[in-house]
């Protein structure tokens, strides 16, 4: 069974960068696609980020631009750049694999498999 470990949140000002780690144990990832999520507190998660099994990226509004995903399939790690931090990026930051393969393109959290207990990202001044 697949486990991820997010790891690299922390607290930073406004304008800041921080660079989230997932990596996975028990699966390869480099046949998935790699999504990332956070879940601020009295909101839904929000599907944010995904980079497919061929490389391709997808981001949501809230972060094109800002954030940049990547991957690195002989450390079984895939990561997300955050630059350009705002109060509104507060909350955990989730990764989970895209098993059903078309989660890339919707973005949405059911369509990934399950996900590490997260990381906490806080932006305040």
């Amino acid at each position: 069974q697949v486990q991820f470990v997010e790891s690299g949140g922390d607290s930073v000002q406004p304008g800041g960068s921080l660079r989230l780690s997932c990596t996975a144990s028990g699966l390869p990832l480099e046949f998935y696609g790699i999504g990332w999520f956070r879940q601020a507190p009295g909101k839904e998660r929000e599907g944010i980020a995904c980079i497919s099994k061929d490389g391709s990226t997808y981001y949501a509004d809230s972060v094109k631009g800002r954030f940049t995903i990547s991957r690195n399939n002989a450390e079984n790690t895939a990561y997300l750049q955050m630059r350009s931090l705002k109060p509104e990026d507060t909350a955990v930051y989730y990764c989970a694999t895209d098993v059903l393969d078309y989660g890339c393109l919707t973005l949405k959290p059911a369509d990934f498999g399950s996900r590490g207990q997260g990381t906490q990202v806080t932006v305040s001044s």
